[in-house]
């Protein structure tokens, strides 16, 4: 059996990196469950080459949430190749970002689509003599004739297949050689993802990297593959693999809890309503069609009721929506709606693949959402939702509240799974959040960067708490930190814990702040993106500027601020999620489940790791040097300084303006 050594990239271990890669290797080697807190600079990476020392041939596969830490990975898994030549890695990202078709709709719809009609119009051509469809003279013309906005064939599927004639007799539809020598290539080459269309042609990208993962010892993919079912599914059917023979690996895993949720949960808006009719209106005449037809105008008043509530969200009495429903119906139970759902959206969801519409159709979104009500009934860890849009619109949702269920569940199906993150304080507290009482092994590592290089500070003297915002002094206070932090040399980020704060800030601020470019971050992520850019670009122009954004946007996580691109960060007030009925019930869930320590683990741990996550933008290189400052006296009560890493803890200096203001002086010189 190999040895660490024999994986490890680089000349030397980092401090402590050593003690978390064997921890990784034993968890690997003896299975189960494995988290990892680390700070950034300590290796994290390299978790990647523990398993691989492990692996013993089984497949190793990463989940990341965004393509900066896919890349991150891709760049480690390369320097193992120039250690272990025959290492083989390959990615899978989103259809939508691998896809070069084109088309409206759902681009796994889609794909499942033209697939369908691509394949039937191969293989009837494939049965006249004609075993290489990208050859094929009728198929040439029919790809000249499609339609880019609703395409029934795919051009690049029918270029990465090919026919062959076994001795048994039939036709075997294989891959061409046109995809297995770019399979090859893709899977012991350095080909970026945003070079992988260009580098594939005419050759589907997303089958290319299908068939170049079954070969690989790493595969690479996002969150969606993992924690989606039908997705990771149909992903482990395509390489061959069971999950009780993969070694799992989970990076940023302080997301893990956001994405399960995001994928659990089911909601429906007054025009799905209205859609639902006109798609019921469009078939033929049955019962379930009518019965169903009976009961959306009974949905559209629930939802109109609703908007007489001065709440933005709120939670609402399934039962009560149930009985609404059901009264007077032609139903006596939701679980006959739910019946007849689903043999209605089949028989749309044929009838749109075979028009090539590849949407979503109303009706499944319709039957989900009955789907999740039913689930609720008898499950805590979802609840039922009302929001009210800024145009007075009404949406329903099923929200999973507790994502622990789906994450025992994937992370017990594995030979063995790693979490790792830069965030993972306090990590006992994530470890009852995602597993309970099952055994996971833990460990927290000490920041590694040059202590000299950096500087922590916590004001005493000012709050978000709701009941001092308006507070004359408390505000004033705040802006003079704002604008003092302002001072520091080389671009600056202030985080804030609303768009609201944000843009009330932004403007008292603004015309004090004269030294540096001020940027905002938008609700358009276009528009955010193009600003983003530009104020990265600044330190090769010789000027800076400071960037007000909100904690848990897109300024905020997964990206990197190397060197002089961000030389500091202060982090206004405690990020909370606004506090309504909806997150009391979340509590009181969580309550039931945990005691005491459950407000904080469903509402104030979340809180500290969007500003741990913000804060940790600044320092990224052992040679970056930066001020971290916390604008938030709650961040020094016993509680919540004690959920903050213990390096942190150590180092954190309270402060009032006035001391702030000589610090700051103090570290400009």
């Amino acid at each position: 059996m190999d040895s660490l050594d024999d994986w490890f990239p680089y000349r030397e271990y980092r401090p402590y990196q050593r003690e978390m890669l064997e921890v990784a290797a034993s968890t690997a080697r003896s299975g189960g469950i494995a988290m990892i807190d680390a700070p950034t600079g300590s290796g994290k990476s390299s978790v990647v080459a523990a398993l691989l020392s492990e692996s013993g041939g089984r497949k190793v596969l990463v989940a990341v949430r965004t393509i900066s830490q896919l890349t991150t990975f891709m760049r480690e898994l390369q320097l193992i190749r120039q250690k272990r030549g025959s290492l083989k890695f390959a990615y899978l990202i989103g259809k939508s970002s691998m896809c070069p078709l084109g088309g409206e709709g759902d681009v796994y719809r889609r794909c499942e689509g033209v697939k369908a009609f691509s394949t039937a119009l191969m293989r009837e051509r494939a049965q006249k003599g004609s075993l290489v469809p990208a050859n094929d003279r009728q198929i040439r013309q029919q790809i000249r004739k499609i339609d880019p906005e609703h395409p029934l064939i795919c051009p690049y599927f029918i270029h990465s297949k090919s026919f062959t004639e076994p001795e048994d007799g039939g036709l075997k539809m294989v891959a061409s050689r046109a995809l297995r020598v770019r399979a090859e290539r893709v899977s012991t080459e350095f080909i970026p993802p945003e070079q992988l269309t260009s580098f594939c042609g005419e050759v589907c990208p997303y089958d290319t990297m299908i068939y170049a993962a079954r070969d690989a010892d790493v595969v690479l993919l996002n969150f969606y593959h993992l924690f989606d079912d039908t997705i990771r599914e149909q992903i482990y059917q395509s390489l061959g693999i069971e999950a009780q023979d993969v070694l799992l690996l989970i990076d940023e895993a302080h997301n893990c809890g956001d994405a399960v949720q995001s994928i659990e949960s089911v909601t429906i808006e007054e025009r799905d309503i209205i859609q639902a009719g006109h798609e019921i209106s469009g078939r033929a005449r049955s019962k379930p069609s009518e019965a169903i037809a009976q009961i959306l105008p009974r949905i559209s008043r629930f939802m109109e009721a609703l908007k007489d509530s001065h709440e933005a969200e709120d939670w609402f009495d399934p039962g009560i929506f149930q009985r609404m429903i059901l009264t007077g119906s032609l139903y006596q139970s939701t679980e006959e709606i739910v019946d007849d759902l689903l043999k209605i959206s089949e028989g749309i969801r044929e009838k749109n693949l075979q028009a090539g519409e590849f949407r979503e159709s109303a009706i499944e979104r319709l039957t989900a959402f009955f789907y999740r009500i039913l689930r609720s009934a008898s499950d805590p860890a979802y609840i039922t939702v009302y929001r009210k849009g800024e145009d007075g619109t009404v949406a329903l949702e099923v929200r999973n509240i507790d994502p622990s269920t789906k994450l025992q569940e994937i992370a017990g199906a594995h030979a063995c799974c790693v979490l790792i993150s830069g965030t993972l304080s306090p990590i006992e507290s994530y470890r009852r959040y995602y597993f309970g009482d099952l055994p996971v092994t833990t460990i927290s590592l000490p920041n590694a960067f040059p202590p000299e290089n950096r500087r922590i500070l916590c004001a005493e003297d000012i709050t978000t708490a709701y009941s001092m915002r308006r507070n004359t002094q408390n505000l004033a206070r705040t802006e003079d930190y704002i604008t003092t932090f302002a001072a520091l040399p080389g671009n600056l980020a202030v985080y804030f814990p609303s768009y609201d704060l944000l843009n009330n800030f932004a403007e008292r601020c603004a015309n004090r702040i004269r030294s540096k470019r001020i940027y905002i971050e938008s609700r358009n992520a276009q528009e955010s993106a193009s600003m983003l850019r530009e104020f990265m670009n600044l330190p090769g122009t010789g000027t800076s500027g400071i960037i007000f954004a909100v904690c848990g946007g897109k300024w905020s996580e997964g990206l990197d601020y190397r060197g002089e691109m961000l030389s500091g960060a202060l982090v206004i007030g405690l990020p909370l999620a606004p506090f309504n009925r909806v997150r009391r019930m979340v509590i009181d869930y969580f309550r039931m489940k945990f005691g005491e320590e459950g407000e904080f683990i469903s509402y104030t741990l979340p809180a500290i790791n969007r500003a741990l996550q913000a804060l940790g933008r600044v320092l990224r290189t052992p040679e970056d040097r930066g001020m971290l400052v916390l604008g938030e006296r709650r961040f020094l009560e016993e509680r919540v300084h004690a959920a903050l890493p213990p390096w942190m803890q150590e180092e954190m200096t309270p402060c009032t303006i006035d001391h702030f203001r000589e610090e700051v002086k103090r570290w400009r010189s």
